[in-house]
């Protein structure tokens, strides 16, 4: 026979409250450090018939963890590359190279080589569909195999996490993440240079967002809808076949073959 267990905590109504804020004003909903919380500012202007007054207004894309993710970016990296011979093809004649290691210090490694050197880049990140997210982190020595071997962390020392739709800093941690790989890549390109960057429907506006601020809207080429999978896959209620692939420039003095079609 099963026993049912009391819920000895009552409810919790400033989390009751926020729901039925949220829901009546979607738009009053932000992300800051500590997670989800109401813009009051916005409420008030919400609950007003005249303009109230507040923060200067400017069109920017913020998110806590902005000023981190430059910092980010400028920050030197004391790591350096191994070449593994054994595992080579013609080590000393090949014109071409495989760099396995995380992708933030691995785009710093090549600044100083490869600085505006590289004429396409094509990325594929993680679409931030609330599966593994990986960020740095430091744990004991004594317990490193207990995380790799339970899926807790890979072979480079990161730490695999979450990323729930729920979490408060939902979109704020993709940004951070994604931020300063954007940045570096930029150096990378020639002035003739572009970049290629798929991405789904959870961070196509982010993504766009960010793109814009780092290479400049004017820089923007195109939206391209790839169709990935034509029988569809469930996204909600709609069956999706498509995902997106957005392109940006270096500068104006990008010249694109064109597409056979097919």
């Amino acid at each position: 026979m099963s026993i049912d267990k009391l819920d000895l905590q009552t409810p919790d109504q400033v989390n009751a409250n926020f729901e039925k804020l949220a829901e009546l004003f979607p738009n009053c909903v932000t992300e800051t450090a500590n997670g989800k919380a109401i813009d009051f500012d916005m409420l008030k202007q919400e609950l007003s018939h005249a303009v109230i007054e507040g923060n200067k207004e400017r069109y920017r894309l913020e998110w806590p963890g902005k000023r981190e993710a430059i910092v980010t970016a400028n920050l030197p990296t004391t790591k350096t590359l191994r070449p593994v011979r054994e595992d080579s093809v013609d080590f000393d004649n090949t014109e071409n190279i495989y760099i396995e290691g995380d992708n933030l210090e691995v785009l710093k490694l090549l600044q100083e080589s490869y600085l505006g050197k590289i004429k396409m880049i094509y990325i594929d990140p993680p679409y931030n569909t609330g599966k593994d997210f990986v960020y740095k982190d430091n744990f004991t020595k004594d317990v490193q195999e207990e995380l790799i071997e339970s899926g807790q962390k890979d072979e480079y020392n990161q730490r695999l996490v979450v990323n729930p739709e729920t979490a408060g800093r939902y979109h704020s941690d993709w940004l951070t993440m994604m931020y300063p790989r954007l940045k570096l890549a930029r150096n990378l390109l020639t002035d003739d240079g572009v970049i290629f960057i798929s991405i789904d429907d959870n961070e196509l506006h982010n993504l766009k967002r960010v793109c814009d601020e780092i290479y400049g809207e004017q820089q923007f080429q195109a939206q391209i809808i790839p169709i990935v999978n034509p029988g569809g896959r469930d996204y909600k209620q709609i069956a999706v076949t498509n995902e997106y692939l957005l392109a940006y420039s270096k500068s104006q003095m990008l010249v694109l073959n064109e597409f056979q079609r097919k």
